[in-house]
């Protein structure tokens, strides 16, 4: 399994708006796409800047299932879709678990 980190940052006024969005792409995600466990959504609190910074973290099989999603039809009408609510260039980090050996 991985776990992947995706950070944006959503113009002022688009918060509601982009949380809506997360919810229907992870119901799409759930019913067509292999590979998709889960995600969650996290809002930084704290200091008031242009824009709101947002964490999507989610689940995935492994790598190539999450980079199978990446290059699908859909990602990539989101992503155009969210060029007009992200502020700057999104980016991404992928985590593998670490294991403890006893």
């Amino acid at each position: 399994m991985i776990n992947v980190g995706l950070y944006y940052n959503v113009k002022k006024g688009h918060e509601k708006e982009f949380e809506d969005t997360f919810q229907k792409v992870v119901e799409y995600l759930k019913n067509n796409v292999n590979g998709f466990e889960k995600a969650s959504i996290y809002k930084k609190v704290g200091e008031e800047t242009n824009a709101t910074e947002y964490m999507i973290y989610s689940e995935w099989k492994d790598a190539d299932s999450f980079r199978e999603f990446t290059t699908a039809k859909a990602f990539h009408e989101t992503t155009e879709y969210g060029k007009g609510i992200i502020e700057g260039r999104p980016y991404h980090r992928i985590f593998n678990e670490v294991k403890k050996e006893n």
